[in-house]
């Protein structure tokens, strides 16, 4: 790198156009991915990047591969499999508390390995509930666990996390830019980073197995579990009592021509979950579904509140349930918890807006934010990443809402996997993915992709089914962003701010200068996107060891690394997703994860130098 370099007028368009990436992630004024688009066409409009080269992130190497492991994990997750590895870790893990911990840990960690550590999370989300409810053992003392491991775990592959896909990327990015007779980096293949994952997912096992138990929140819930369960459940956690009752709506009723939504808002009024006013009856009534003279309601709540409500209201409470009996059978329907991911198109608008009843068939109960039980004036209550839906629907409507990129479903739903008979083929093609990529020269999007259209040809899933599995926003996130990435190597800007921290440290040992790396990516994906930490930060770390004589393929993998350190605060989707269910607050998140971060960043470190050092 060139000394004494002088800011240019590209660089100071280049430092305004990322200072302004960085607020607009921290502020959340908009969308990530609405961001980063933006900061795609400002990097056109300015000219940073040539105009042929802008979009090349929607082709690249990166954004391929990632949609083809998304892919990959939906045909594994609708074969099956993990009810297998349910039952494989029931078998083995018996009922003792550190070996379910360390067996479900260890598991979504190497799953995680080779797909999406969110969608790992979610495949395993229901499975915890599965062995938490048949062992007795908390979920809260689950959760976390596996949630945690499932981001180490993105760290033992190179497909295993977007940063790491992003790399090998972000390096042929560099050698561009490196001066004549200055020897290119060579990209990273699949299991370099194994030794060094392994490491850290291990260090995650004990951590929780010596001491991190002792630091999770001691909730009340005994388990998600099966239906049988969850009266009981639902009850102590949510405060949901009550049975069904029926109600027939008299002659003298004054809900007589009021919607459903004027009803639940009269004093005392029951949770109305269904209705007859037609001939078949029907849960989750749209809340504009109008009342008549006969109509029959299907209610929860105690014996007293139901009673006075039908006393003030003119109703007759019906001995027993004649209507809706077969609607309410636990084989059918019940209580479920239904998480709102990160990127859900329904995030912001209110319960009432985004009208689940109607489009879902579900009916929210309550919702668990950050540990805080809303039960009141739900219709208006805007949605937030990360919000726990308590809900009644038949299982049918529950696995339909599972298959929505808008949802997780927490809770196992009582059904049969919906092809089994497609294990071997899922199974089959993804080992070619893998054996393509080990043993011949295709790129990795050319080798996933083999088996994610292996599986589409052999009806693991249709194509609809894939592109649904496919999250555009993380899409469009990563493909967004490589231009900035561009932008700052071309433009020198990386080089000019690496060799400002350079004058900013001092002469300072590698070690030191590692640990501050670490440090401030981990800052960065803490605040931001991980993609967006690792687009900023892995020219600058080439660039500073360029600088120093490091070795720069270290610097570069040590930020692709420590943007997976995400678990001090609920802001990575993983912890999002898993905050509700398990009953977490962010103290939880933060007494936790500040530990488990220092202990990242020790062994990463201590891994890394002896193996690339």
């Amino acid at each position: 790198m060139d000394a004494g370099l002088t800011l240019s007028g590209d660089m100071i368009l280049v430092l305004m156009v990322l200072s302004a990436t960085i607020g607009l992630f921290v502020s959340e004024l908009v969308r990530v991915d609405v961001a980063a688009i933006m900061v795609m066409v400002t990097i056109g409009l300015l000219g940073l990047v040539p105009p042929t080269d802008l979009f090349d992130g929607f082709a690249s190497n990166a954004v391929l591969s990632i949609i083809a492991v998304m892919v990959l994990g939906a045909g594994l997750d609708r074969t099956g499999v993990m009810t297998v590895v349910a039952a494989w870790i029931l078998k083995a893990g018996g009922k003792k508390t550190n070996r379910i911990t360390s067996l479900v840990s260890g598991a979504v960690g190497v799953i995680s390995g080779m797909m999406q550590n969110v969608g790992a999370t979610a495949l395993f989300m229901p499975v915890v509930s599965r062995i938490s409810g048949r062992t007795k053992v908390p979920l809260s003392e689950l959760l976390m666990p596996m949630g945690f491991c499932a981001i180490l775990g993105g760290t033992l592959t190179m497909v295993g996390s977007s940063p790491l896909i992003l790399l090998n990327d972000l390096i042929a990015n560099a050698n561009r830019s490196l001066p004549p007779g200055v020897e290119t980096l060579e990209p990273f293949h699949l299991f370099d980073v194994t030794p060094v994952g392994l490491a850290l997912l291990v260090s995650g096992i004990i951590y929780f197995l010596v001491g991190g138990r002792m630091l999770l929140p001691r909730t009340k819930e005994k388990s998600v579990g099966a239906p049988a369960r969850t009266k009981s459940y639902f009850a102590d956690v949510y405060g949901i009592k009550g049975d069904i009752f029926e109600l027939l709506v008299t002659v003298d009723s004054p809900l007589v021509g009021m919607k459903i939504s004027d009803a639940e808002k009269l004093s005392g009024a029951p949770i109305m979950l269904a209705i007859r006013n037609t001939e078949e009856p029907r849960l989750a009534p749209p809340s504009d579904e109008m009342i008549w003279v006969g109509t029959i309601l299907g209610v929860m709540g105690t014996r007293d509140v139901v009673g006075r409500f039908a006393l003030a209201n003119q109703c007759r409470v019906q001995p027993r349930l004649r209507t809706f009996g077969g609607l309410f059978n636990a084989s059918r329907a019940g209580i479920s918890e239904v998480v709102i991911p990160p990127g859900s198109r329904l995030i912001g608008q209110t319960i009432n807006e985004a009208r689940l009843r109607k489009r879902y068939g579900i009916s929210v109960l309550a919702v668990n934010r950050r540990g805080e039980i809303l039960v009141e004036d739900m219709r208006d209550l805007e949605l937030e990443p990360g919000d726990c839906l308590v809900s009644h629907s038949t299982w049918q409507d529950l696995s339909a809402v599972g298959k929505e990129r808008d949802f997780i479903v927490a809770t196992e739903i009582p059904k049969e996997e919906q092809r089994p008979n497609k294990v071997a083929h899922a199974l089959v093609f993804f080992a070619i993915s893998i054996f393509l990529i080990l043993f011949t020269d295709y790129r990795l999007s050319i080798s996933l992709l083999v088996g994610a259209m292996g599986m589409v040809l052999t009806g693991v899933l249709s194509m609809d089914e894939a592109y649904g599995a496919v999250s555009w926003k993380s899409v469009f996130l990563l493909a967004s962003l490589i231009p900035l990435g561009q932008a700052m190597e071309r433009t020198g800007t990386a080089a000019w701010i690496a060799q400002e921290i350079m004058v900013l440290l001092g002469d300072v040992p590698d070690v030191v200068m590692q640990i501050s790396l670490a440090a401030l990516a981990t800052l960065f994906t803490l605040v931001m996107s991980n993609v967006g930490a690792t687009t900023i930060l892995v020219p600058i770390s080439v660039s500073i060891a360029f600088t120093t004589g490091a070795n720069p393929l270290m610097y570069a993998l040590i930020v692709a690394l420590s943007a997976s350190n995400a678990f001090i605060l609920p802001t990575h989707q993983v912890n999002a997703l898993i905050m509700g269910p398990g009953g977490y607050r962010v103290a939880d998140f933060i007494r936790v994860g500040s530990i488990m971060s220092v202990i990242f960043i020790a062994v990463m470190l201590t891994m890394v130098n002896l193996i690339f050092g």
